[in-house]
């Protein structure tokens, strides 16, 4: 049986035949001066900090994704939701993941502790990143500067072993 090799450096993968074996999205409410974080009870990262999203399901499009898994999360649904980027992520297991970024300034229902979630907010200045994927440091300021971004990152296992993050003009008149 041949197996393959996964590259460990950014520049080593042709990013434009890249196929995740997962489309996923993440949604974060960010009011205030605040953000809605999440712990992760189970699945990929549980046990860190991170925001409300999984994976994509048949049929669904990446906004109604990040809509559902935030209202299967945390019981809420997000309001003026707004997409910023996406981050592609190739782990050297062979495991890929594409996730797609939004953020929303509202919401309706009540924010509720689910079995998949626990909820918190952080104050924006203090974002808990020594308990977040190694990655979120880089492009969480990005997007909240309201930029658009493109991310790419090889992981091993929770260890980040390189990354590329580009930034995007909104505007193509700029």
């Amino acid at each position: 049986m041949e197996t393959t090799t996964i590259p460990h450096r950014v520049c080593d993968i042709d990013w434009q035949n890249w196929q995740a074996a997962d489309p996923a999205t993440l949604l974060f409410v960010i009011q205030e001066g605040r953000i809605l974080l999440i712990r992760k009870k189970r699945g990929l990262g549980a046990g860190k900090i991170n925001g409300p999203g999984g994976k994509l399901e048949a049929g669904e499009t990446i906004e109604a994704c990040a809509i559902r898994e935030m209202q299967e999360e945390l019981c809420i649904t997000p309001k003026n939701i707004r997409y910023h980027g996406d981050n592609c992520f190739q782990f050297i297991d062979g495991y890929s993941i594409h996730v797609h970024v939004f953020t929303a300034t509202d919401y309706d229902g009540v924010i509720t502790e689910t079995e998949e979630a626990e909820p918190l907010w952080a104050d924006l200045d203090a974002i808990p990143y020594d308990e977040m994927w190694e990655d979120d440091q880089y492009w969480i300021p990005v997007m909240l500067s309201n930029q658009s971004f493109t991310g790419r990152y090889i992981f091993d296992g929770d260890r980040m072993m390189d990354m590329e993050l580009a930034l995007h003009s909104d505007n193509p008149e700029s």
